[in-house]
């Protein structure tokens, strides 16, 4: 019986070193996903946020950018806030505005905006919006996505 055992005990050593062997060789990834990006809100949902129009803290929306390298660029992800289809739609400027960390207004003449990472570090920063308190009845809504943003430098994702 004790033969059995060691003979168990010997295949069982055989196979766990022999799973632990890696591969030297292994390419990183793959070369054509090398200035790849991902840009997600954080917690990774499409939770809706619900602020009243007096509130006067900034509504955030943390963004967490994925990356595994350092480059000689800035890595831009660019979001918009949106009300296409939504009933009753929030104007901005009136019900709200995109602003950054300390409130100053970001301008936009297409409601498009951009967070930019350093050297394409990755990192998390925040979307912030200001609510402006209009006094018009009624709830508005807007949506908050991130876009896609492709350059010939990179390609800044996003998840959904």
């Amino acid at each position: 019986m004790s033969i059995l055992k060691y003979i168990l005990f010997i295949s069982t050593a055989m196979f766990v070193l022999g799973a632990c062997n890696k591969e030297p060789n292994t390419p990183k990834g793959l070369s054509e996903l090398e200035h790849h990006y991902y840009a997600i809100f954080v917690p990774n949902n499409n939770t809706a946020v619900t602020a009243t129009r007096s509130q006067t803290a900034l509504l955030k929306f943390p963004v967490q950018f994925y990356s595994t390298n350092t480059r000689t660029y800035d890595a831009v992800c660019k979001y918009a806030v949106t009300t296409f289809g939504i009933t009753p739609p929030a104007v901005r400027g009136v019900d709200y505005n995109v602003v950054d960390k300390n409130g100053v207004t970001i301008p936009s003449s297409d409601s498009t905006y951009t967070l930019v990472f350093p050297k394409a570090i990755q990192a998390m920063d925040t979307i912030y919006l200001k609510m402006l308190n209009n006094t018009t009845p009624g709830a508005r809504k807007f949506e908050v996505h991130i876009l896609e943003n492709i350059t010939n430098e990179f390609t800044v994702d996003k998840f959904s």
